[in-house]
């Protein structure tokens, strides 16, 4: 892990890293020197590690929970350079969809091809982060809707340190296998008119999930619209299970 840069503000530590080729941000309280719980941060589609997505949870499990907090850009995303596979598939879906194709199986294949380069990488970056002495080996959470709950289901899936996940917008297309391993307290976001992934397909990710432990929060509203009052309940979710 290569740090290039440093920031302060409010009472957050903002790191700028690159772990290969992976670039990434650790957000930690300003003056933190011992270990603490850890939250990864799955953006979402077209979006980069520093999205305002990201930010304002981010900055507030810092601030108010006293946590840790590394998003990265997943592939084809943010900093890191455009895939010719990546777009080629995208191209060949818009296509599809303008012939009638359904929307969902689309971005369900995307998702799971993207998702077998981007688990081992997030464990790769989980590694490296819990060495740094200002975080250690605490507790982790994981947080991630729309891409980055495609992408989060298979990884919380695999990662055993994990111990709890605020997961939505996604579908069971890719990930019903994956969801049926997972085990640790989820809160789930499902949007009630999401134009993106149909509400039968939330509901039945929703479904999958083998927690004993799983809350279901639907919101009316499309697929960006998840309204603030969900973050104080994401806080309270982590606080309760990594605090």
């Amino acid at each position: 892990m290569r740090f290039i840069s440093e920031t302060s503000s409010g009472g957050v530590r903002e790191q700028l890293f690159t772990l290969g080729e992976i670039p990434g941000v650790l957000w930690t309280p300003e003056g933190a020197v011992a270990t603490r719980p850890l939250v990864l941060m799955g953006h979402g589609g077209g979006q980069h590690k520093k999205a305002p997505d990201i930010l304002s949870p981010a900055g507030r499990f810092v601030t108010e929970l006293g946590f840790a907090v590394v998003a990265v850009d997943v592939p084809a995303h943010g900093d890191r350079p455009k895939i010719e596979e990546y777009d080629r598939i995208a191209t060949e879906n818009q296509a599809r969809l303008e012939a009638g194709e359904e929307l969902a199986p689309l971005i369900a294949g995307f998702q799971a091809l993207v998702a077998r380069q981007t688990v081992p990488e997030w464990r790769a970056v989980l590694d490296a982060v819990q060495q740094l002495e200002h975080v250690g080996a605490g507790p982790v959470g994981y947080w991630g809707v729309s891409l980055g709950c495609g992408l989060g289901v298979p990884f919380v899936a695999a990662e055993p340190r994990v111990r709890a996940a605020v997961l939505g917008l996604g579908g069971v297309l890719a990930s019903a296998e994956a969801a049926a391993r997972i085990t640790v307290p989820v809160e789930f976001l499902v949007q009630w008119d999401d134009e993106r992934v149909p509400r039968v397909q939330s509901l039945a990710l929703f479904d999958a999930l083998a927690s004993a432990e799983k809350t279901l929060h639907a919101n009316p509203g499309k697929h960006g619209e998840i309204p603030a009052f969900e973050l104080e309940n994401t806080l309270r979710f982590f606080a309760r299970h990594l605090g």
